[in-house]
């Protein structure tokens, strides 16, 4: 197998100490290089495609792993799958496309702004937020109307 970079889970996990198997190394780059929000079966489709013996149980042990030590952040999208992320450096919000399952990640000031207008109205500093917003395509009504 030739060597690639490091990719940058596998140097987050390097930086706290963390024992780096062949295939958390696998599992940690498929991370690094994923630009949606994969479950854990996309997860293993994704590394065995590298290196057919990694199971599924290593990669949930290697999931709740990196979870655990704050490296990937999990969502539940609605769908009754866990889906992960790298652990953002920056704040963002989640638009879910319902029938898609597409994830896009955004930020807008305004709302960050009326969030925190709200939980002072209500007598409260706002230490954190989570927002997903759950959505069709503006055209996927045409469809049933014809």
């Amino acid at each position: 197998m030739a060597t690639r970079p490091m990719s940058h889970i596998e140097q987050v996990c390097a930086d706290k100490g963390m024992k780096m198997t062949e295939q958390r190394r696998i599992i940690a780059h498929v991370l690094s290089e994923a630009h949606d929000h994969p479950d854990v079966e996309e997860v293993h489709r994704r590394s065995a495609a590298e290196d057919p013996r990694i199971s599924i149980a290593t990669v949930y042990r290697t999931m709740r792993l990196f979870e655990e030590a704050g490296i990937v952040k999990r969502h539940e999208f609605g769908d009754g799958r866990a889906r992960y992320e790298e652990t953002p450096a920056t704040h963002h919000d989640h638009l879910i496309d319902v029938r898609s399952g597409k994830v896009i990640e955004f930020h807008n000031e305004e709302i960050e702004r009326i969030q925190q207008e709200i939980a002072q109205a209500h007598g409260y500093k706002l230490v954190g937020h989570r927002l997903e917003l759950y959505v069709l395509p503006l055209d996927a009504g045409k469809a049933t109307e014809e």
